[in-house]
């Protein structure tokens, strides 16, 4: 038996001339060209990012592609030639044997395949499954069996975050919820035991967690937004510089020192056109985040920066201006391991509270502007971030 590598049976098939094996259509047309070579008209099958296995008629494996040999941790040429149930041993949770339970060559004739669901591989490792049969007519015998694998760590890692954003958003609601219900309740049965001022305490707490719920429920519609690609953002001309003395204003008002906060604004600045709600957001978050976890003076840098291309290309190209942000504090910094995690989910830099969701967001806001992001060490020590957004008239209004 002539025994191939990866696929190389399969792409023999492809070969000028070559008759298929089953006299019909070719064993891989679903990925090459009937009767050119794989490249010509499609991809080779090592090529797929998707495990790959191909039997014929008579249940032998006729191709085994390179990811079907990563995922499995079995070597083509041993996979090449044997019958599928020994090529692919696999049973489902229950311990069964999966090619013997569902047989593919048996069985219904009006089956068409078995969706993808979670099997496992010999020592108990996860796989993704899917399988076609192929058939010449609609009741007629099987002539192939086309398997997908593919491995499971990525949707272990999507079903582990959205387990951690549950958690986290039941974590933050339990505790205003509960000040919320428990001083309501309170005011209800005993309003005449209280004085005017124990009742404008209570009601100051009850409003002050209302507006935290509000924040998160925010939080969690923003991230749906960005994971969904759907953030909408609504440009107008906005003024970084005087956006920014707002929000500094607005934390002296709450107790903090004006001497704390540095603002510097470099040359003239071009004009910006942003979502004016959400690049509040973003400074409102940096801000929040330097005063929270930094120490020392927090200095507010605005400046333009040098124009980028609009893509990589010839250094002709169109570019685009940009202003550039940097928010930076004298605190003790981010360490240098954390760096690369800042912009995720869940990241908190100290334990003082926080979703850890702000920063994945800030990041989401900017990168929808068409800007980037940045963290770094500050001169003083502590973190700066920086970002920068592409400035100029939008498209419609040119």
């Amino acid at each position: 038996m002539d025994v191939r590598t990866s696929g190389a049976r399969a792409a023999e098939a492809h070969a000028p001339g070559a008759e298929p094996p089953d006299g019909g259509q070719d064993p891989l047309s679903t990925v090459g060209d009937p009767g050119g070579a794989p490249d010509a008209f499609g991809p080779h099958p090592d090529e797929l990012p998707d495990g790959l296995v191909v039997a014929d008629e008579t249940g032998l494996v006729t191709c085994f592609n390179a990811a079907a040999a990563r995922i499995t941790a079995t070597d083509p040429a041993d996979a090449i030639g044997r019958r599928l149930e020994v090529a692919l041993p696999l049973e489902d949770l229950d311990g069964r044997r999966w090619w013997a339970l569902t047989d593919p060559y048996g069985g219904l004739a009006i089956r068409a395949g078995q969706p993808e669901r979670n099997l496992l591989l010999p020592g108990g490792r996860e796989v993704l499954v899917s399988a076609r049969y192929v058939r010449e007519r609609p009741t007629g015998p099987v002539r192939r069996v086309v398997v997908c694998l593919r491995g499971t760590e990525a949707r272990r890692r999507t079903e582990r975050s959205h387990a951690e954003l549950i958690a986290t958003v039941a974590h933050e609601l339990r505790s205003p919820l509960t000040s919320v219900k428990g001083f309501t309740a309170t005011l209800l049965a005993k309003w005449e035991r209280f004085t005017d001022d124990q009742k404008r305490l209570m009601l100051e707490t009850v409003d002050a967690d209302a507006n935290r719920v509000t924040r998160l429920i925010a939080e969690l519609l923003d991230i749906s937004r960005i994971d969904s690609g759907r953030l909408e953002v609504r440009r107008q001309p906005v003024d970084l510089a005087a956006a920014v003395r707002r929000h500094v204003q607005a934390l002296t008002a709450a107790g903090h020192t004006a001497e704390r906060f540095l603002i510097r604004v470099r040359g003239p600045l071009p004009r910006l056109w942003a979502d004016p709600d959400k690049i509040d957001q973003v400074l409102g978050n940096l801000l929040e985040n330097a005063v929270r976890h930094g120490e020392g003076t927090v200095t507010i840098d605005i400046a333009p920066a040098p124009a980028r291309p609009v893509a990589e290309g010839p250094a002709e190209g169109p570019t685009v201006e940009r202003t550039a942000v940097t928010v930076s504090d004298e605190g003790p910094g981010i360490p240098e391991e954390s760096m690369s995690r800042v912009f995720t989910r869940f990241w908190r830099g100290s334990k003082r509270g926080g979703t850890g969701l702000g920063l994945y967001i800030v990041k989401g806001i900017v990168e929808a502007h068409g800007g980037t992001i940045t963290v770094d060490r500050a001169r003083g020590g502590g973190a700066e971030f920086r970002f920068t957004l592409p400035v100029g008239t939008p498209a419609y209004l040119a």
